[in-house]
């Protein structure tokens, strides 16, 4: 599934192909992804031009110039994929294409149909069923070592599993939970209450640093995820724990250890975040 570093690759992709550019047709293939999609969906985005992308946790919202936005997710394997001019011929899993007024291409690609699609009023946004009960921006000033600390307090969940609650902080999913603990030395065995202020510092900033490290790495490419562009992104090839069982760790060469934690697997290494 495409985490925040992935998403946030996809949105500066189309903001530099869209941010001006106007949908001059807009082809909808299906009646639903994960949801139905919202009435007169094509109507209200056709002819209407775009005036900025942004995030809020994984989703995509597009902002259009009559004061809505369209909120897109990719689920488990959507992309979102700029053509610079007309294909000749749509493949099977391209369910909405939109078309803007210098002959691009803007397609949607979900096999899996995960993802989903709605148009709000930009002023609500906030306040929409899936984003008014989000956590913390990870990339924000707000998110530090006393906020996380706060948050974690009291907590008797270990705390690989409570950095990836989004309705504690966004964005910070599987792998990235696994690198940023490894890069604190924090045991993801650990209870999420029981570290101290200085090791939530230290969490805070690494989190922040793995999720930048991956964005200007194009994000990670697993299985589906590809940029915008179509090109897959490359921080898989600087996992430090992620994936690598019983291979030496990068730092002490002991065996990196697999365990499965919230039904995910968790990869450590037990003798530097001992």
């Amino acid at each position: 599934m495409p985490e925040l570093p992935e998403v946030e690759t996809i949105c500066r992709g189309l903001s530099g192909a869209i941010i001006g550019r106007k949908f001059i047709k807009v082809q909808n293939f299906r009646e639903n992804l994960r949801f139905p999609f919202p009435v007169n969906f094509v109507k209200n985005l056709e002819d209407r031009k775009v005036e900025a992308i942004t995030r809020r946790a994984k989703y995509i919202l597009i902002h259009l110039d009559n004061g809505t936005t369209l909120m897109v997710h990719l689920g488990m394997s959507g992309r979102m994929v700029v053509h610079n001019a007309l294909r000749n011929s749509r493949d099977k899993h391209d369910h909405v294409i939109f078309h803007d007024d210098m002959g691009k291409e803007i397609v949607f690609n979900d096999p899996r149909r995960f993802g989903m699609m709605d148009i709000v009023n930009s002023s609500a946004i906030n306040e929409h069923k899936l984003i008014k009960d989000l956590g913390l921006e990870p990339l924000l000033d707000s998110f530090n070592g006393q906020a996380l600390h706060e948050m974690l307090k009291g907590r008797k969940v270990p705390v690989k599993l409570a950095i990836m609650n989004a309705n504690l902080v966004v964005g910070v999913g599987n792998i990235y939970a696994c690198e940023s603990l490894f890069s604190s030395g924090i045991s993801p065995l650990r209870l999420a209450g029981s570290l101290s202020l200085e090791e939530c510092n230290t969490l805070a900033s690494e989190i922040k640093k793995v999720l930048l490290e991956a964005i200007k790495a194009g994000g990670s490419t697993l299985k589906d995820y590809v940029a915008s562009s179509g090109e897959a992104g490359y921080f898989q090839h600087n996992f430090k724990v992620y994936g690598r069982e019983g291979q030496p760790c990068v730092t002490c060469d002991d065996e990196i250890k697999r365990i499965v934690q919230g039904g995910r697997s968790t990869f450590y290494c037990g003798n530097c975040q001992g």
